[in-house]
Formats: C-alpha cells, structure tokens, sequence
C-alpha cells in the first residue's frame, strides 16, 4: 500500500489527506493541536466538497514523531512559523532516503527544512487550492486549484500519488517563479480580508480595498523583479482580483487564524516582501504597514 506522512492538521492538512485516503493511501498525520488529533482519530479526515456533501475518511494521527519512523514520503502543511518544529521532528522520522515536500505559504520553508534535513530530501511546491477548516478535523474544500512541483530527482512516487489522489499536479525546473507568483497573491489578499474580517470576493466590492489590493501586488512585484524573478502572470492587479473573484466565498488561511486567536503567517508573506525589500533598496510602505497591523491584532497586552 502506498503511504505518506502529512505534517500538520489544520485545512489543507485535512483537505489532502482526505484526498489521499479516498484513493486508497494510507496516511498518518502528525501534529500537535490536541482537538485536531483527537477529532482525525475519532471520525477521520473529514472534508465538504463544493456540492456541500460531507465525507470522512480514515487516517492516523499522532503529536509523536517516533511513531512516524521511517516515513518515505511526507508533505509539509504547517504553518511558516511552525516550520522549525517541523523540520526537528522530520529529522526524526524522515527515512534517510526519504523526501519531504512544501507545500506551504511564504517565503523562507524550504530553506528551514534544508538546514536540518539536506537538500535532496527537500523539495519545494506551491498550491493555489484553497480549504477552509470548519472545526478539528473537517474542512471545506474552498476552490481547485493546481499543485506546482519543483522538478526533483527523487519527486516521481510523490508525484503519482498526487495524481492518483485527483490532483492536477505540474512540475516546473524553477519553482522560484511560482513561490514569488503566489507570495504575490497572498499579499495582495490576506492581510486584508484578516483585517477587515471579509471573505476574499467581497475585497472587490469595497474601492478602498481593491485599491490596497493593488498597491500590495505592485510593491511585491518590484521586490521579485529586483531579485530577478520572472513571475507566471503579466498583470499582478488584474491577477489578485481573479483568484478574489475565484475564491469569493473563501476565507483566507489569515482570516482564519485571526478568528481563531492563533499567529498568522505574516512574517512569512508581508514581512519577507519588506526584508527583500529593504536587501535591494525597493520600497515597500504598504506591505510594512499590512505586515505591523497584522501584527498588533496579537500583540500582548502590557502586564498590569
């Protein structure tokens, strides 16, 4: 039987491993969110579809790495400030001709990964599907989408699970392209619809945002193109707005952190803009400020 290791347990850890259990893939899910464990090992991966029909599928779930030992094949879906934890606990469990996977948001996951594991056990992917986590364990599919892979010398069962699980996978000698691509997106969208607690689509509907969107996508466009990356669109204004437009109904994975009083990923997006920004001597005021609002929605209040 085939099998993989699924780092995370939050909505599109659930959204993948349902996928991968319906097509007959044996799947462990390592985490440490205590409710989303015990719900995977009571009622399985659990996940509504776009028809709004709710299915659950078996999987294990586990908070310990030793039980994961020898795993060949893992995808990593947390979250970038968890990626540390991740990588310590892959180096744990990872086979040493095993290959762990990224498919997260961000910028900066896989070379976390790298520097514990090595450079042939880490590949890198982007994913525009989007899922939303309706309670531990279930999630609501938001959208498909398409899941890019870095070309890779040891991708190819990884890459036919994919498939054979439903998903339309390419694969891509540069994935530089499609991380920045996506990085541009999430900047444009996230923190907004964080902030201003909106669905993606309803971004459009308010001129204020829609002018912010833009204002975001430019600023991240001039970093990457400083840097000498070549983005997979022409327009990022006219970009951002079709997957808002796509994913209307879709709360962003930012909005759901805020709601849910967890940290967010911003560092990883708006605040990777500004750094390689700052590096390169391009401007980036409105992804700093996005970066330090976002922020300040979790800052500790003073003692007293």
């Amino acid at each position: 039987m085939k099998e993989i290791l699924i780092v995370g347990t939050g909505a599109l850890a659930t959204l993948f491993a349902a996928r991968f259990s319906a097509a007959g893939v044996d799947v462990t899910m390592l985490g440490t969110w205590q409710a989303g464990l015990d719900a995977l090992r009571k009622e399985g991966a659990r996940l509504v579809s776009l028809d709004g029909v709710e299915r659950a599928y078996p999987v294990r779930a586990t908070d310990n790495p030793i039980e994961c030992r020898g795993a060949r094949l893992a995808l990593v879906l947390v979250k970038g400030w968890q990626t540390e934890r991740a990588a310590r606990q892959l180096y744990t469990c990872l086979d040493e001709d095993g290959l762990a996977l990224t498919l997260q948001n961000g910028l900066g996951n896989r070379e976390i990964l790298v520097g514990t594991l090595d450079q042939q056990r880490v590949a890198l992917g982007v994913t525009t599907i989007g899922a939303t986590l309706l309670a531990p364990g279930l999630a609501r599919l938001g959208g498909e989408g398409v899941v890019s892979l870095e070309a890779h010398p040891c991708l190819d069962p990884l890459e036919a699970i994919l498939r054979a699980a439903g998903f339309a996978v390419t694969v891509v000698e540069d994935a530089r392209s499609l991380v920045w691509g996506k990085l541009v997106i999430s900047a444009a969208i996230n923190p907004l619809t964080a902030l201003l607690r909106l669905p993606n689509g309803e971004l459009l509907q308010r001129p204020a945002a829609r002018s912010l969107m833009g204002e975001l996508a430019r600023e991240a466009v001039a970093v990457a193109r400083a840097i000498g990356v070549s983005l997979p669109f022409e327009s990022p204004e006219s970009t951002a707005e079709e997957v808002a437009r796509r994913t209307a109904a879709n709360r962003s994975s930012m909005l759901q952190d805020v709601l849910r009083g967890a940290p967010t990923e911003i560092d990883a997006i708006c605040g990777a803009i500004v750094r390689n920004g700052e590096e390169r001597g391009v401007p980036t005021p409105v992804n700093r400020l996005m970066w330090h609002l976002v922020k300040a929605l979790h800052d500790p209040l003073p003692a007293g």
